[in-house]
């Protein structure tokens, strides 16, 4: 009776809640890279996913990441420039592969200051119709509001997912191998 009684007490200290990502003007995806012109960026402000976060109750502490995944439309990341657009379109092939897509298998969760965490988040990253396992370290705030605010960097090679980089003027330009993939997601309950 009493071991059942501190269950109940410790299940309650900690809530698991289904986050979604939130459509808001503080979410972003970046893909940033390098040509033998200039270096290019395109960015998106629309995604979609969602989360089971641990959050001690009546607190802003994170205990644990269980479950996380994001989408994104591959049309959906812009450069300001419609050739370039066109041509990483084609890259990825967005005729065949609409979406990346990333889905959690582990993550470790560390304290750090002013309710900030370190996540290193390992999962699968499919990208062009090709998945690989990867770690991704982030940043995680609980905010006042309830929120929490995912933000990070992961480096990566187009080559590794079976995606040709770019070239462009019949050659003359080409595009990096190497690309960064930098975001902003905001979960809410």
């Amino acid at each position: 009776m009493i071991a059942i009684g501190i269950m109940s007490l410790t299940s309650n200290l900690y809530a698991q809640s289904i986050y979604k990502l939130t459509d808001s003007k503080d979410i972003g995806m970046k893909l940033s890279g390098t040509s033998t012109l200039h270096n290019w960026t395109m960015n998106a402000s629309a995604f979609g996913g969602e989360a089971q976060f641990e959050v001690k109750q009546d607190s802003r502490q994170l205990s644990a990441i269980k479950s996380l995944t994001f989408s994104l439309a591959v049309q959906d990341l812009k450069s300001g420039e419609s050739g370039l657009d066109k041509n990483a379109y084609k890259a990825l092939k967005t005729s065949t592969y609409k979406d990346i897509v990333f889905k959690l298998l582990s993550a470790t969760v560390t304290p750090g200051k002013d309710n900030k965490y370190l996540v290193k988040a390992q999962g699968n990253l499919t990208i062009a119709g090709v998945t690989k396992e990867v770690t991704i370290n982030a940043t995680a705030v609980v905010n006042e509001n309830g929120t929490i605010t995912c933000t990070g960097s992961h480096q990566l090679n187009m080559t590794d997912y079976g995606v040709k980089p770019p070239t462009f003027m019949l050659g003359a330009m080409k595009t990096g191998d190497a690309i960064t993939l930098d975001f902003t997601m905001v979960y809410k309950k």
